[in-house]
């Protein structure tokens, strides 16, 4: 991911992850649920929802970190 971060530097990039890690420096989030757009933000901002989508997820795959 460092490679992709350096190659991406500066132009539109779009990844598609179920890895936090891997989002969680991106500029914008957008997640997505039944094909349809739930939820766009920062991690931060995003993470401030806690009742939203993102951080619930967020917070289970973090689960199995600790």
């Amino acid at each position: 991911f460092e490679k992709i971060d350096e190659l991406a530097e500066n132009i539109t990039t779009l990844i598609i992850s179920h890895r936090f890690s891997t989002v969680r420096k991106a500029d914008k989030i957008v997640v997505l649920a039944d094909g349809k757009i739930v939820e766009v933000g920062s991690h931060e901002e995003l993470l401030k929802n806690d009742k939203g989508l993102y951080a619930e997820m967020f917070s289970k795959q973090a689960q199995g970190y600790v």
